[in-house]
């Protein structure tokens, strides 16, 4: 009887899992099944170059996941049932309904746009936190004639990316950014030092200290009563993890993310196993690991690694999950990587310029590798197996 392990969530953290697990469990008696309602790979950490009309590279799973053993299911997850063990997804088409039963749940919907109930910003602002989300911005920016006003809201990583991205690629427009605290506190002085530089050399307007409490069509309105012009906002002040955890009897955090153990496993029902933002896992200093690609991905090592061990009889392996760099793109010319601590607290050491750009770029474009890539390490035995399937499929659709 097969050993049913179902992934929900195909992007860094769900794709990396289900790629490691193909690796780890090359067996007839696991089925390994993705679940994602797209048939490409999202590069989540590329989607303010998307919105300022640079097109990224297409990536499909049923490339990616060809030969590996993986079943790719196309659908959305509307409900997960953790004490009957199934979940219920929906089609493409919205209309039919689908229950998968699972004996191992690794959950990896990660998170979404948060707009913080502030009034008017579900009406008016833009997000990049989703694909849709970065095309709807893209084809915004096109109608703007030079001159417009675009403010960005939230100074951390997402928000710089994005501003100095625009900034950049647009320098027409008038575009502005909105930071709670000052810009780039939390780094270096070298750090901030740099990131000032580039930021005055695009004419990026700064509001530093500064809440906005209300986004209209044409305005944002900040806590100390003023008016911003804005023809466009984007809202980057932060992540909300997906709902449906929430609405099952995990044992879930006040911002809904599954508790999980040293293994990424569920403290409350050891058959599922969370990874990434939907997860609330601990890591150096005993603080809380932090919504990142770079936390994501070794956590989906981890808790690759820890079903594998444990279906195989074998010993548990711990990954090691730190922090050693905050890597900023400011535009394509630009670059900032902050050197921090295991507990990701920022150290004198940053690189800077070009420099910086062309490292952050190689990070890039190394996790979508790793993503691209699941059979690279596999055994002999199963690298002949996915090499005859191709053969045989190029054979099928040459007679075709």
């Amino acid at each position: 009887m097969q050993h049913r392990i179902v992934i929900l969530g195909a992007g860094y953290t769900g794709a990396v899992a289900a790629g490691r697990l193909a690796k780890r469990l090359h067996r007839e008696d696991v089925a390994i099944t993705l679940v994602n309602p797209e048939p490409d790979f999202v590069e989540r950490v590329r989607l303010h170059q998307l919105a300022v009309g640079q097109d990224l590279r297409p990536r499909p799973f049923g490339e990616m996941f060809a030969g590996t053993g993986v079943e790719l299911k196309l659908a959305k997850v509307t409900s997960v049932d953790v004490d009957r063990k199934t979940v219920t997804v929906a089609a493409a088409n919205g209309t039919e309904r689908e229950q998968l039963a699972y004996d191992t749940l690794v959950y990896a919907l990660g998170s979404g746009w948060n707009d913080g109930g502030v009034p008017g910003t579900a009406a008016h602002a833009h997000e990049i936190s989703s694909r849709p989300g970065a095309l709807r911005l893209r084809e915004r920016l096109a109608t703007l004639d030079a001159g417009r006003p675009v403010v960005v809201v939230g100074g951390g990583l997402t928000g710089l990316e994005a501003a100095t991205e625009i900034a950049e690629a647009r320098p027409d427009l008038d575009v502005a950014l909105a930071a709670h605290g000052a810009l780039g506190d939390w780094l270096s002085e070298k750090g901030r030092a740099h990131l000032r530089k580039v930021v005055d050399q695009l004419g990026i307007t700064v509001h530093e200290h500064t809440s906005v409490d209300a986004v209209e069509a044409d305005r944002v309105t900040t806590a100390d009563g003023r008016a911003v012009p804005a023809e466009v906002t984007v809202w980057t002040t932060g992540f909300a993890v997906h709902p449906i955890a929430r609405a099952t009897t995990l044992e879930v955090t006040d911002r809904g993310q599954i508790v999980v153990d040293s293994t990424m496993r569920s403290v409350s029902h050891p058959d599922v196993y969370a990874v990434g933002d939907a997860a609330m896992a601990m890591g150096p200093g005993d603080k809380p690991l932090r919504m990142s690609c770079a936390s994501g991905i070794p956590m989906a090592w981890q808790a690759a690694d820890a079903i594998a061990a444990r279906l195989t009889d074998t010993k548990v392996p711990h990954v090691s999950i730190h922090y050693s760099k905050q890597c900023i793109s400011l535009g394509r010319k630009e670059g900032l990587i902050q050197s921090v601590t295991a507990d990701d607290r920022a150290v004198e050491s940053a690189l800077t310029g070009r420099a910086g750009a062309f490292f952050k770029e190689l990070i890039c474009k190394g996790a979508a590798w790793s993503v691209a890539n699941p059979t690279v390490g596999m055994p002999s035995r199963r690298r002949r197996v996915v090499r005859q399937e191709t053969r045989s499929t190029a054979r099928t659709q040459a007679a075709a």
